[in-house]
């Protein structure tokens, strides 16, 4: 079945249940109504001596039940609802309508990267908005590290395999965005432009020294016990032996100070972790959910050992931790905190949290580490079956290459994308592409870039074919002046060129996108220097694309592993048409005056410019 047909009959499916959900819930509503009514009709005969009082308990008894069941319905119906815009995100998807509804990874956009903002991974409408299914933070982490950083060959064909092998697992799918309710995605808060500057809070917890010697613990657990039973012992013979109530007092005063001196670990203890215990119980589903799969894919079985390696599943352990956290709330509530003081409830739940983080802290890592990675890998196989065109790039192990037919944008509606070629290798490893204002140079960048970064993440790419080798993407098509640093465009640039020319430097398989080169400075300079970095990438085994408008700069070198090619555009009963599509050589039309005029800037009717002189301005 097509996914589109699939996900059509999956979604009608979910919304029969959530129709008969509702009807459910409307029932039990109008039932608790009725024992509303029944119990005040029964109060009235109770108070006037027809039917005995005692009856007064049935309507009680039969409203708690109902007000259990409506609770318990009204969740049902929450996950139908819930399923039901799983498969409706999906369609978005396949529709091309998905910008603005997702999760845009805004937050874990890193600031100076060599290629994240030219190539819109993150914010609205980006690659990692289309991508991104992930519930948890680890997985978005996770998801957004592959996007930032290509992985080696072999990992990306491990990925392959493991997103292949999960192309058709619909109800994984639907059954993890279902796990944990309403979850709050930020297991782990991140700050914008964090995604790599340091471990997870809850991984940097369970991995820390211990708050407590083993001495230290001894003792406060002896605490823990001693001085509750004491006070209750007390307080017993206060109340029926002869002990003055004084001995009470003294009583809670040793308590005060035993809490005093035990408070710093308590709040370390439980403030340590950093969750709610509903969004730790909620991650505890999801990791159930993963757990309770059988894989295949060698690589996928990986993953799931590190689930349940050891003593005990990550769900299970991760539940404990919840549930202690819960009984620690307690004596946060008005109602029962004297009590919980007097019983050092804090101090006995703090001991019981720091030993489960002595016994399961150090398997945080690597329980959110495979989530992570399963939650990624089930992003990019949502990917792979929306789009069953997309290919698996071919992988390269010789020296660089990149290789393609019918590139196409993934963030373009499949409807108006044009496709185009590229073909970058030993033998002409550079291409200069020339072309007018809004023909679509900067696109077609932007376009082999992203595909790159998808297939070097293990994703399918938007082509019919593609080959390419292990590269490290460099681009400038989105640099900006600085105005707190003192910065203008073109120092901006040139120093993004610095870091790509050291990013050669590191050795064959650099790949450029230089949007514009130069474009901030003189013809002169501009043609002198853009074919100097040009060169001095090449010779350093690096390869690329470049665009620009100037034609001495596109027509005046000589390098025989420089190729050009360029876009068109035709000026047709006075509007500009362009076909979007690469062509052989540098271009020889020009656009700038037409669309001056176009938008109503004065233009002398007998002024003229060759196209050499208009592209160069």
């Amino acid at each position: 079945m097509a996914p589109r047909a699939e996900y059509e009959a999956r979604m009608r499916a979910r919304l029969d249940a959530v129709a008969a959900r509702q009807r459910s819930v409307d029932r039990v509503s109008n039932l608790r109504v009725l024992t509303v009514v029944a119990g005040l009709l029964l109060g009235v005969g109770a108070w006037r001596d027809v039917v005995p009082g005692e009856l007064l308990a049935l309507p009680l008894l039969l409203f708690v039940a109902l007000v259990i069941v409506h609770e318990r319905l009204y969740r049902a119906l929450a996950q139908a609802e819930r399923a039901v815009e799983h498969y409706r995100a999906g369609l978005r998807r396949i529709d091309d309508a998905w910008a603005g509804h997702g999760e845009t990874g805004q937050a874990l956009a890193p600031a100076d990267h060599p290629y994240a903002a030219d190539l819109d991974l993150f914010g609205p409408g980006s690659l990692f908005e289309l991508l991104c299914t992930a519930r948890t933070m680890a997985g978005r982490r996770t998801l957004a590290d592959w996007l930032l950083r290509p992985a080696t060959l072999h990992e990306v064909r491990r990925r392959q395999a493991a997103v292949e092998a999960l192309r058709r697992a619909l109800d994984l799918r639907e059954t993890l965005a279902l796990a944990g309710g309403e979850l709050d995605a930020s297991i782990e808060h991140t700050r914008p432009g964090t995604v790599r500057a340091g471990p997870l809070p809850l991984v940097e917890w369970g991995g820390a020294p211990a708050a407590l010697s083993d001495v230290v613990a001894r003792r406060h657990g002896l605490l823990a016990w001693a001085v509750p039973a004491s006070t209750l012992a007390v307080t017993a013979a206060w109340l029926w032996g002869p002990l003055p109530p004084s001995s009470v007092l003294a009583m809670v005063l040793v308590t005060w100070v035993v809490s005093r001196a035990t408070g710093r670990f308590v709040q370390r203890a439980q403030g340590a972790a950093e969750r709610s215990a509903r969004e730790l119980q909620a991650l505890a589903e999801v990791l159930a959910c993963l757990e309770g799969q059988r894989f295949e894919d060698p690589s996928l079985r990986r993953l799931h050992g590190l689930l349940v390696a050891d003593e005990g599943s990550a769900s299970r352990s991760i539940r404990r931790l919840a549930q202690l956290l819960a009984w620690a709330e307690i004596a946060r509530s008005q109602l029962l905190a004297p009590v919980a003081f007097m019983l050092l409830w804090s101090l006995h739940f703090s001991l019981a949290i720091e030993r489960w983080r002595r016994r399961h802290g150090p398997a945080i890592e690597r329980w959110l580490g495979a989530l992570g990675e399963l939650e990624a890998l089930l992003a990019l196989s949502a990917l792979a079956f929306e789009h069953p065109d997309d290919p698996f790039p071919e992988l390269h192990e010789g020296e660089p290459v990149l290789e393609g037919e019918g590139l196409g944008h993934p963030l373009l509606p499949a409807a108006t994308c044009v496709r185009n070629p590229v073909a970058l290798g030993v033998d002409v490893p550079a291409r200069i592409v020339s072309g007018s204002n809004m023909s679509g140079k900067s696109t077609y960048l932007r376009t082999v870039g992203i595909n790159v970064v998808l297939a070097l993440a293990g994703a399918p790419v938007r082509a019919h074919r593609m080959r390419l080798s292990a590269l490290r993407i460099g681009a400038t098509l989105r640099v900006q002046d600085s105005l707190q640093r003192g910065a203008s465009r073109f120092f901006a640039e040139i120093v993004r060129l610095r870091e790509i020319v050291a990013m050669a430097d590191e050795g064959p398989g650099a790949l450029f996108l230089i949007d514009e080169i130069l474009h901030g400075t003189n013809s002169h300079d501009r043609r002198i220097g853009g074919h100097a970095i040009v060169r001095g990438l090449l010779d350093r085994g690096a390869l690329g694309l470049v665009t620009t408008h100037d034609l001495a700069l596109a027509a005046g070198t000589d390098d025989p592993r420089v190729d050009n090619v360029h876009f068109v555009d035709e000026l047709r009963d006075g509007s500009l048409r362009f076909d979007y599509r690469l062509h052989p050589g540098v271009v020889r039309t020009s656009n700038a005056l037409a669309l001056m005029q176009a938008v109503g800037l004065p233009v002398s009717e007998g002024a003229t410019a060759s196209p050499e002189q208009d592209q160069q301005g």
